[in-house]
């Protein structure tokens, strides 16, 4: 595969030890290079549970996740399947509707796609290699990093086995179990921050979705909320309302429910349906929202965490899938890089993404802001006007934040700093713009003087 370039030494192992998105893509580019590889997922198989367990929420994907798709060959598997969504389409509180393109200018998209669906792709390729082993009910216990031996439970936590290979790469999420040891080390340093607004999944049925705005992201901007729609395969959407506890909190019988809604989402309620919303509300309590920061992404000779397990993001920019697929394919050229020498490729992946993760979980919290208020400012729509103008005239000139981090591969740090830029050019253009107004006003006077 392309940037993928199988090991010519004698072939080396890695453990991966999470077999959700981002773990099942390490795997398939692990075995790629040549890597004989286990994965241990401490779930259940969920290719073969009738309902999956777990989070359903859409996942919206972009060029940074298609990268790492198109090195294993399902970037067009998965796009079959997802739905392009051009723009936000915002549910103002007055009742009208706009459209807000997210590329007026070259029409670029993103795509819905479904969490479950998308990792059972995943785990397929992944099991289609010789040099792969899923080992699924099989959880993490205990590391010793001094003798690079983990220890694993499996059989329905009755068995132990004690392992180790060349990488041991954790892939488990945002509570991952290797990073939990990884924490105990010293200097290595950590945060978790729970946002005080919490996340309850809602849902618009088919024969509703005619009444929806087809291939784009549903906004219900509301200050100090929001609730959004994705669409699915089929023709569904997956709604998702995202408050602070307080509010969730405030809302305690199906009366107060739809006074709610009706005064705060009232196209949404038909589109809803009265009696699916009070089952779908009441189901289940409103999930945290937790943001996290790691001062290093590796350990010793072997050990690394990528995605969640190393920089957990609220889902407000839907970099979360698309910044843990861009690690696998930075570990791919890190390794291209080092001929495969696996710990300096495990401590050049921590120099080179702590800086990044940083600044795409800032850029996530900011999007909330945007997403639930600004995007009804009028200083909004003119920065969008603008961008559109200076992005038509000079493309490769003028790109704005949003194209850079969802239709770029630019480090989420230099989009930032891309932004700062584009700011600065933007008040010293007014400065400029007013000058000029002011000594041509000056100038006429004088000459009205004379």
């Amino acid at each position: 595969m392309e940037n993928v370039k199988p090991n010519s030494s004698a072939k080396r192992t890695a453990i991966v030890i999470g077999g959700g998105l981002v773990g099942s893509l390490c795997t398939c580019l692990l075995t790629q290079r040549g890597y004989r590889v286990t994965l241990y997922e401490k779930r259940p198989d969920i290719r073969k549970l009738k309902i999956a367990k777990g989070r359903s929420i859409n996942l919206a994907l972009s060029h940074r996740g298609r990268k790492g798709l198109k090195l294993v060959g399902i970037e067009n598997q998965v796009l079959k399947t997802a739905i392009p969504m051009v723009g936000r389409y915002l549910h103002r509180n007055d009742g009208l509707t706009v459209s807000v393109p997210y590329d007026p200018v070259l029409n670029q998209c993103i795509y819905s796609v479904g969490r479950n669906m998308l990792n059972h792709i995943l785990l397929d390729v992944a099991e289609r290699s010789e040099a792969a082993s899923l080992c699924f009910e099989h959880k993490l216990v205990n590391v010793d990093f001094k003798t690079d031996i983990i220890t694993i439970q499996k059989n329905g936590w009755e068995d132990l086995v004690k392992t180790t290979a060349d990488l041991i790469v954790g892939a488990d999420g945002a509570f991952s179990s290797l990073r939990t040891f990884m924490q105990k080390i010293p200097l290595f340093n950590f945060s978790q921050n729970f946002v005080d607004h919490g996340y309850l999944e809602l849902s618009i049925p088919p024969e509703k979705s005619g009444d929806m705005m087809k291939n784009h992201l549903h906004i219900w901007p509301r200050g100090d909320f929001m609730m959004i729609a994705l669409p699915n395969r089929d023709t569904s959407w997956t709604v998702t309302l995202f408050m602070p506890f307080k509010n969730f909190d405030a809302i305690t019988n199906a009366e107060e429910l739809l006074s709610f809604f009706k005064t705060t989402f009232p196209d949404a309620v038909p589109l809803m349906g009265e009696d699916t919303l009070k089952e779908s509300y009441f189901k289940t309590p409103p999930q945290p929202l937790v943001s996290i920061k790691c001062s290093q992404y590796h350990h010793g000779k072997k050990f690394m965490i990528i995605g969640d397990a190393a920089h957990a993001i609220v889902p407000f920019y839907g970099q979360g899938m698309n910044a843990g697929f861009e690690d696998c394919t930075i570990l791919n050229e890190i390794l291209n890089e080092t001929d495969d020498d696996i710990q300096k490729s495990i401590e050049l992946f921590t120099e080179r993404r702590r800086e990044d993760a940083f600044a795409i979980s800032d850029l996530a919290l900011y999007n909330y802001e945007e997403m639930r208020d600004l995007v009804t400012k009028p200083s909004y729509r003119a920065r969008k006007a603008i961008d559109k103008y200076m992005s038509k005239m000079w493309p490769k000139f003028w790109v704005p934040l949003y194209n850079s981090v969802s239709f770029s591969h630019m480090g989420y740090q230099q989009c930032i700093e891309n932004r700062k830029w584009q700011n600065g050019v933007l008040i010293i253009g007014l400065s400029l713009a007013i000058a000029t107004v002011v000594l041509t006003s000056l100038l006429s006077r004088v000459l009205a003087n004379t």
